[in-house]
């Protein structure tokens, strides 16, 4: 265990009013890959087919299910009296799932080490030696009634100070996701016009300013976009695909509004060479110790020392030991991935 785990384990900062160039910065500025990549830079999002075989994403689907079973709750799948906030682990926004050491749940880990997500994030950035975020998944429950509504939330996860391109997300799709299952919106093309908003409109904190690199924007902001074109997309896709977004891009999450339960896993990856030996540490300390972290794998990590998530009675949930439930197998990519071996 690395001792840097209290010292660089901190809450979210704000970013400085001026961040150095980033050396990926122009990678998406002119189209010219001839597949899918083109479509990523000119739409700022895309949906690559097949990433994760088809039965196979079904099977993790499985395995998202077990482990909202494996909790003495009373979930059960094929019983809605059961899809409550009573019955379920502690979540966000209708079924997003961090805490109980989930973000290393073996077949989370599983996932980020499938071969098409790697090759599809090793096109991206032009490498292969990448390491990965520590990130969640969703599992959302169809009709359910006791979500409140937290509205749309339309956000990027980038700051606003950020010049150019500097990260690109993924979610992996587990089960067919059509117009009325859920699932991720994008406004097309707001990655190629964030910059000239904020040229235009000044940098200054606004109310909806956030932490590092995470920006909301207002009605009235979003309508600067749609005067130049820009249009909210609902992003379909089949088990197996990943859908990537540049995070420029304004997005927000939609729950299921037809019979069909969504189920995805989020994975950003980005090149192992942007580490610093010190968030190297610091990510090293994550994962020994089953904590997530946010989108960005290689740059300001942090995190927050365990403490069990609060049930609606505000009491801590029992269940909640902060490891997962299987914890995942260490394998020569998963090191890689982590940053733990070098490549």
């Amino acid at each position: 265990m690395v001792n840097t785990f209290e010292s660089r384990f901190s809450s979210r900062s704000t970013p400085p009013p001026e961040l150095p160039p980033f050396k990926y910065a122009s990678r998406f500025d002119k189209p010219v890959f001839g597949d899918w990549r083109d479509e990523l830079a000119q739409q700022g999002y895309t949906v690559v087919k097949g990433a994760v075989p088809t039965e196979k994403a079904l099977q993790y689907r499985e395995k998202a299910f077990e482990w909202l079973e494996s909790f003495p709750l009373g979930f059960k799948r094929d019983d809605p009296k059961t899809w409550t906030n009573d019955c379920l682990p502690v979540h966000v926004k209708g079924g997003m799932f961090h805490s109980y050491g989930f973000c290393h749940e073996k077949y989370l880990w599983d996932l980020r080490c499938e071969p098409g997500i790697i090759d599809a994030f090793a096109k991206v950035w032009g490498t292969d030696e990448l390491i990965t975020s520590f990130d969640g998944g969703s599992i959302m429950l169809p009709k359910r009634t006791d979500v409140p509504d937290g509205g749309k939330w339309e956000h990027m996860d980038q700051s606003h100070h950020r010049k150019g391109f500097y990260c690109c997300q993924g979610l992996v799709n587990l089960n067919h996701c059509g117009p009325e299952d859920g699932g991720l919106m994008v406004l097309e093309g707001s990655n190629k016009l964030v910059e000239e908003f904020f040229d235009t409109h000044g940098r200054e904190s606004y109310k909806t300013w956030g932490p590092f690199d995470w920006y909301g924007f207002t009605a009235e902001q979003q309508q600067w976009f749609f005067d130049r074109g820009c249009k909210w997309i609902k992003v379909c896709a089949e088990p197996g695909d990943l859908i990537m977004w540049d995070s420029r891009t304004m997005h927000y999450n939609v729950r299921p509004s037809g019979e069909r339960d969504r189920v995805c896993t989020y994975i950003c990856m980005a090149p192992a060479a942007l580490l610093t030996e010190e968030d190297r540490q610091t990510r090293i300390a994550c994962y020994e110790e089953f904590h997530g972290t946010t989108h960005v794998p290689f740059a300001a990590i942090f995190s927050r020392k365990f403490e069990p998530v609060h049930r609606a009675d505000g009491k801590p949930c029992p269940h909640d030991t902060g490891k997962p439930r299987i914890p995942p197998v260490e394998t020569p990519t998963l090191r890689k991935l982590v940053g733990i071996d070098a490549y």
